[in-house]
């Protein structure tokens, strides 16, 4: 028997679902949840094999209770159901530890089924969004830099120090190095030089 947990918002949404559920004979909906607070706290409690995850709810929404449940049992196969397909939906459920994302508009029959599948350990998602993240892997976004991290790197290029940045931002010789730090970790760079050759490439320093 594998046990579920609902989380939605929406009241009639849970009833459809769990009635459409529970006329699987392997499947048992042992709670509900309407919120994502909701969600973690049920959890610890139910301790259900898959939970079908909304995504956007008031308060906590999916991706964070996602996040929080995954914390307090690492083992827990989350789902998610939406109507939203995003790629920053997606990629920010997947990051969570999402083990499926699926859209309400699935048929009755591919969500057992996907429910079978996550409980198995393995990870369902809907074609579109499987195409969406193929797609996202294949062409990344470009990195970017904050504005202070444009403004730190500007000020390398003309020759500054870490100190002489720090003077000029008004911020620490730590903060600076912090922000260079991360500019390296953007570019998948070493050093100052490569940093400020590689953003001007990139048309990241204007």
């Amino acid at each position: 028997m594998i046990t579920i947990m609902l989380v939605d918002d929406h009241p009639v949404v849970r009833e459809g679902l769990r009635g459409m559920l529970e006329s699987e004979p392997d499947f048992s909906v042992v709670g509900e949840a309407g919120s994502g607070d909701e969600a973690v706290a049920l959890d610890r409690v139910k301790q259900p094999d898959v939970i079908l995850m909304d995504l956007r709810m008031p308060g906590l929404d999916g991706v964070g209770a996602t996040r929080k449940i995954l914390r307090q049992t690492p083992g827990r196969r989350v789902v998610v159901l939406t109507t939203y397909e995003t790629d920053a939906d997606i990629l920010r459920a997947v990051e969570a530890g999402a083990s499926g994302y699926l859209l309400k508009d699935v048929s009755r029959t591919e969500l057992a089924g996907a429910i079978r599948a996550a409980a198995r350990g393995e990870t369902v998602l809907a074609p579109s969004v499987a195409g969406k993240l193929v797609n996202r892997v294949r062409n990344p976004e470009p990195p970017s830099l904050s504005a202070r991290e444009t403004e730190v790197l500007r000020l390398v290029a003309k020759g500054g120090t870490n100190a002489d940045i720090g003077r000029t931002l008004h911020i620490s010789e730590a903060t600076v190095k912090t922000h260079l730090l991360r500019v390296f970790g953007k570019l998948s760079v070493s050093d100052r030089t490569a940093a400020v050759t590689t953003a001007m490439a990139r048309g990241l320093l204007g």
